[in-house]
């Protein structure tokens, strides 16, 4: 039996009131009463007493029973608590009339004790089952969604462990290191980080899809990525296809990172004047992510070794983009480049 439960009582004849009482008080309840149902209301509503059982009596002056139960049941904090009509009308149509406002059940006067008793005790415990199923499910929605977004943040981690090892795996079919693609993610995540119009998310995303960018490269023969002279015009064709062929590897994806990647990798030898591939894109035609990847590429490609060229000074490599604004890069993305000088400069000297 459920024991310190609330019970309102809302009778207009007191002694009903108290017949009610001393037969539930052994029961140890907590009891409030109202002798109208104006003042139910202003119990529940305005002082904000809460309730688990109402016993509500039906004739009454004023608002009568079933004009407070259909109150109660209009508000979404009050609907739920079970009502008990107390009635000495046991027609047909008053007792349909209850049910069909809501209430739970009905008790006729004068009252039974044995009836009040088990009816009331009844009808506490459903409630109290009720709202404790409700708490379990809550808290198992609650497990549930937390699990959820615990298994996607391993996949997405499992996803950017992926990706390096890729693309690392890449670099190693040619004379570029694993730290290349570290310096490209940083200086793409910086260049996203200052970018007005970007988010923390598209961060993020830079940082952990820019790694693929060149991973096209692994569809290509390794005599024509190892070789030290100028390409000739149909060497440079076949090369150019690496853009092509890592979207069409990774564009089928519906996981973020691989569609970030796979733009990537198909945008990053766009240049802002329209002449550069595959596909000639011009200005902001070109997404966002190949502008900054493709000038984060080129930067640190300038600054470190490759078997077709020395180092570039540093200075020399600033002077570089500084003079190919609006036509290779981005002219947004080549100020903030000369605006954070100092740190794009720290990347590319740190590793």
């Amino acid at each position: 039996m459920v024991r310190n439960s609330r019970i309102l009582i809302v009778d207009d004849v007191v002694d009903n009131i108290r017949v009610a009482m001393n037969i539930l008080k052994e029961e140890n309840y907590e009891f409030s009463f109202a002798q109208n149902g104006g003042e139910a209301l202003r119990l529940i509503f305005e002082v904000g007493e809460s309730f688990d059982l109402i016993l509500l009596d039906i004739m009454m002056p004023g608002l009568n029973g079933f004009e407070v139960c259909k109150k109660l049941k209009e508000n979404p904090t009050t609907q739920e608590i079970p009502i008990i009509f107390l009635t000495a009308k046991v027609d047909v149509d008053s007792i349909t009339q209850g049910f069909s406002m809501g209430a739970v059940d009905y008790i006729t006067k004068p009252f039974h004790a044995a009836e009040l008793l088990s009816r009331v005790a009844t009808h506490l415990e459903l409630y109290h089952s009720r709202e404790l199923l409700l708490k379990h499910n809550i808290n198992l929605k609650a497990k549930a969604k937390h699990e959820k977004n615990r298994l996607l943040s391993e996949l997405e981690d499992s996803q950017k462990e992926m990706i390096f090892i890729l693309a690392e795996l890449m670099e190693a079919t040619s004379d570029e290191t694993g730290k290349h693609i570290k310096r490209v993610a940083e200086t793409s995540a910086l260049l996203a980080k200052y970018h007005p119009c970007l988010n923390d998310e598209d961060v993020d995303l830079l940082y952990h899809a820019s790694p693929m960018h060149d991973i096209g490269k692994m569809t290509i023969p390794l005599e024509i990525l190892h070789k030290p002279e100028r390409y000739s015009e149909d060497e440079f064709s076949l090369m150019k296809k690496h853009t092509i062929n890592a979207y069409s590897l990774l564009s089928h994806s519906d996981r973020k990172l691989i569609k970030a990647a796979a733009i990537i990798a198909h945008e990053h030898h766009e240049k802002w004047n329209g002449t550069g591939y595959p596909r000639g894109l011009k200005g902001p035609d070109i997404h966002i992510y190949g502008r900054i990847v493709a000038l984060a590429d080129v930067f640190d490609a300038l600054t470190h070794k490759r078997h077709y060229k020395e180092a570039w000074k540093i200075e020399d490599a600033v002077a570089y983009v500084l003079d190919h604004r609006e036509t290779q890069f981005d002219p947004e993305l080549v100020d903030i480049f000369q605006e954070h000088l100092d740190e794009f400069i720290t990347i590319a000297i740190s590793q």
